[in-house]
């Protein structure tokens, strides 16, 4: 009778775990990491302790194929429930009608009031609505060298006057120049602080305003006549302007936190950095995102949420950035934050509130990878004239 009562006891025990299993809930995830160091097992592992009715399936997948593998399996039936996203692919997944619109369970969610300034808007779809949940982010700020700033008995500039007034008295030529341009390719969000800042858009009319092209000669003229950038710009890239901050050829430049540690490690407490200056009344900086979303395939979609959010909150959202090297989304992160020193995150927080995007369409790629460095090379070596550069760029967005 016992040995009968024994396997009626444990066959209900395997019942009642096969049940279990049965019943689990499974998200499959999608994100790149390059990372070795890797927290994405500990996540997931902490994740299922809290919610055992539910199991991930966490899948590095490399960002060369990123998209070519997410966006074949959207179309073929294969997707997963939830993925990592960036605003350059937003457009064309609403085309698609893949993605799982997320602004109601953004507003329900404590996480929510955590969340940095600016963030969400920043992450709107073009109609309005909110389809991705920010999980980390970076923004262009202004390195300046404190050692050659306090030799010169100056500050970190607030405007452009500042800024180009600092730059003359801190360029003692060939030796240093105040301002390291990126003229290269890559540049247009340095040279959106400086034009996109006073009321350029990139729209049709938005760079042939009178306001627009004084801008944007205000900066040329800083290479051709103030002379305070060096020689080499029209041809710089990010190596180039780094490397020529860090041996004192130039003296400010414009980067993001992401470079910050590099900078530390060759300068100690010799670089510092600031927000971008405002320019004629207004800021613009460059937004660098990472987000979270869950596809409208899903049949999972409250426990893909519960997935996406639980890695946007607190020190989760820190562990998962250790990784990135990017920044926190959320402010008690912020606070806290121990990857970069503290100068950089404050420049970087500060940052956020005037942050912006480029709109997102096929004139915006052409002119980020070819136009406007193709164009700002000619106008700061004297093909063309301010005007003939903004009516230049203004045509890829005649049609938009």
């Amino acid at each position: 009778m016992k040995i009968w009562r024994k396997l009626a006891i444990g066959a209900a025990l395997a019942t009642s775990l096969l049940a279990s299993t049965a019943s689990a809930e499974t998200v499959r995830f999608w994100y790149h990491f390059d990372n070795p160091e890797n927290p994405m097992a500990d996540l997931v592992a902490k994740f299922e302790a809290a919610n055992p009715g539910i199991e991930i399936e966490a899948e590095n997948v490399p960002w060369n194929s990123y998209y070519d593998n997410l966006y074949t399996a959207l179309v073929g039936g294969n997707a997963p429930d939830a993925a990592m996203v960036k605003l350059f692919a937003q457009p064309r997944l609403i085309e698609m009608g893949v993605l799982e619109p997320l602004g109601e369970r953004i507003d329900a969610w404590a996480g929510k009031a955590d969340l940095l300034d600016n963030l969400l808007d920043l992450n709107k779809g073009p109609d309005g609505q909110q389809y991705y949940l920010p999980i980390q982010y970076v923004v262009l700020y202004l390195y300046y060298r404190t050692d050659l700033f306090e030799a010169a008995g100056l500050k970190p500039p607030a405007t452009c006057e500042e800024f180009r007034d600092a730059a003359i008295k801190l360029t003692k030529a060939p030796a240093t120049y105040g301002f390291g341009l990126r003229g290269g390719k890559g540049g247009w969000d340095q040279w959106g602080a400086f034009v996109l800042s006073q009321g350029a858009r990139l729209e049709p009319g938005g760079l042939t305003t009178p306001q627009a092209i004084a801008a944007n000669q205000w900066l040329i003229d800083l290479f051709q006549k103030d002379k305070v950038i060096p020689a080499s710009a029209p041809n710089d890239g990010f190596q180039e302007i780094t490397a020529a901050f860090k041996n004192g050829t130039t003296a400010m430049t414009i980067h993001h936190i992401g470079s910050s540690n590099d900078m530390v490690k060759a300068l100690g407490d010799k670089v510092s950095a600031t927000p971008v200056p405002e320019c004629g009344g207004g800021r613009w900086t460059s937004y660098g995102d990472e987000s979270l979303a869950i596809f409208s395939s899903s049949e999972v979609k409250d426990a893909a949420w519960k997935w996406i959010s639980f890695l946007a909150e607190g020190e989760n959202n820190v562990a998962f950035n250790k990784a990135t090297g990017q920044m926190t989304v959320t402010k008690s992160g912020s606070e806290n934050w121990t990857l970069h020193e503290r100068r950089f995150v404050d420049a970087t927080v500060q940052s956020l509130p005037f942050a912006h995007v480029l709109p997102s369409n096929t004139a915006t790629s052409e002119f980020v990878n070819t136009a406007w460095q193709t164009a700002m090379q000619q106008a700061l070596t004297g093909q063309i004239t301010s005007e003939e550069m903004m009516k230049q760029l203004e045509a890829l967005f005649a049609q938009q």
